[in-house]
């Protein structure tokens, strides 16, 4: 009996009706990441809002609310961050590639970003936005309550807690399974310190 013919790399292999019904579902996240992209534009609507209440408000505000404004236009700035890493970052990874290669702007985080790398990196960011809005509750104590004030320290501790461990199990699975987090070897390149040398004699030695 003759044995089945392997499958060519350079050509892709034809999926059956469901596993190709399901690889294609992916594309459900589009709307998804659309959308974020809108909230986007939202969040740059109220930053230029808050911007100009600082500049025509300058001369009459106090120190302490102008570092509160100054503190809610970073706040609004690391949530614009986040939602890029999302959108980008959550595109790259189960939708589809961005082919981003070589541009000059490419962001320097996408080109080792994987699925395990960017919860690591939400939880960074939500523990600045959390950081962010504990300062400004510990600079204006007096529109919190002390039960409002330790839940809010609170939850920061628990973003910390689960930021570490995150970042203690992706780096346990990258140790322990490195092959399925090194791009070259995932796309059929050749493995460090192995020969891919092609010979010339009939065993292929």
């Amino acid at each position: 009996m003759t044995a089945p013919r392997p499958t060519l790399s350079g050509q892709p292999r034809r999926m059956r009706l469901l596993p190709s019904v399901i690889f294609m579902s992916r594309w459900l996240q589009v709307p998804l990441y659309l959308g974020l992209i809108v909230a986007q534009g939202v969040y740059v609507v109220l930053f230029a809002k808050e911007v100009w209440h600082l500049v025509t408000h300058a001369m009459t505000l106090d120190e302490t609310n102008i570092m509160l404004v100054v503190l809610g236009l970073i706040d609004v700035v690391m949530i614009s961050n986040l939602l890029i890493m999302v959108i980008v970052g959550g595109y790259e990874t189960f939708v589809s590639r961005l082919g981003l290669e070589g541009h000059p702007d490419e962001p320097e985080w996408l080109d080792h970003v994987n699925a395990g790398v960017l919860k690591v990196k939400l939880s960074m960011a939500l523990i600045g936005i959390s950081s962010i809005h504990l300062l400004k509750t510990f600079i204006d104590p007096d529109k919190h309550t002390q039960q409002a004030v330790m839940w809010q320290v609170i939850i920061h501790v628990t973003f910390l807690v689960s930021a570490l461990v995150m970042a203690f199990v992706d780096r346990l699975t990258t140790h322990t399974h490195p092959e399925h987090f090194h791009e070259p070897a995932a796309r059929g390149g050749a493995m460090p310190g192995k020969n891919t040398t092609i010979s010339n004699s009939p065993e292929g030695v």
